[in-house]
């Protein structure tokens, strides 16, 4: 499909979008330009000004895109697992790390202090998904009579302990390719055993 026709079927955010994401992987969030990503696109470059107006709402709408997707495979992973709360939090701790490995430019983008704009509806919507989703799959591990201080203390500490993991990953600071599994399933049994020591509080 060309890209005229594209921007005729209304795909011409969605043609920016993948554009602006390829060149997360490739250069990094801190490279990525409105005139970059219509080139990326083969568009004229007033096209992402239309659909985003700046920089900042670019990188909004890219920082939207990856909480979805992130989202998205939480469930399809989460939904895979065996219906056990270990193994559903092992599973919703795998798609962290392996959304890490898989869209580097999108996680850094996530959490590397990107100026978004943090009004946006869609954003907020889309990391209130994710942030629920951390909920759900922590639920079964807290106390019982857990109020929200102990719950969001055990959503911070399984937070902090897979994406410190995953950031080592990306910084390149892990074991090489060959024992990469061994020490992802090392973290995840760690993961388990401080939610189950959590509950046990």
């Amino acid at each position: 499909m060309s890209t005229k026709s594209e921007y005729h079927h209304g795909n011409l955010r969605a043609a920016l979008i993948d554009a602006g994401i390829a060149i997360l992987d490739e250069v990094g969030w801190k490279a990525l330009s409105l005139r970059g990503c219509a080139a990326r696109a083969g568009v004229s470059h007033a096209a992402p000004s239309h659909h985003f107006g700046n920089a900042t709402g670019l990188r909004t709408a890219l920082a939207s895109e990856a909480y979805r997707r992130f989202a998205d495979q939480t469930d399809r992973y989460v939904r895979k697992a065996a219906k056990n709360p270990e193994a559903c939090l092992r599973a919703a701790g795998l798609s962290y790390i392996d959304f890490a490995k898989q869209n580097p430019g999108l996680f850094t983008l996530m959490f590397g202090g990107a100026e978004l704009n943090q009004d946006d509806t869609a954003l907020n919507e889309q990391r209130r998904r994710a942030y629920d989703q951390l909920g759900e799959n922590i639920a079964d591990f807290l106390p019982a009579g857990a109020n929200e201080t102990v719950d969001h203390g055990l959503r911070v500490s399984v937070w902090s302990m897979v994406h410190g993991y995953a950031h080592l990953i990306l910084a390149g600071q892990m074991a090489p390719k060959a024992r990469e599994h061994a020490s992802d399933d090392a973290l995840l049994d760690s993961l388990v055993r401080m939610a189950v020591a959590y509950h046990r509080k």
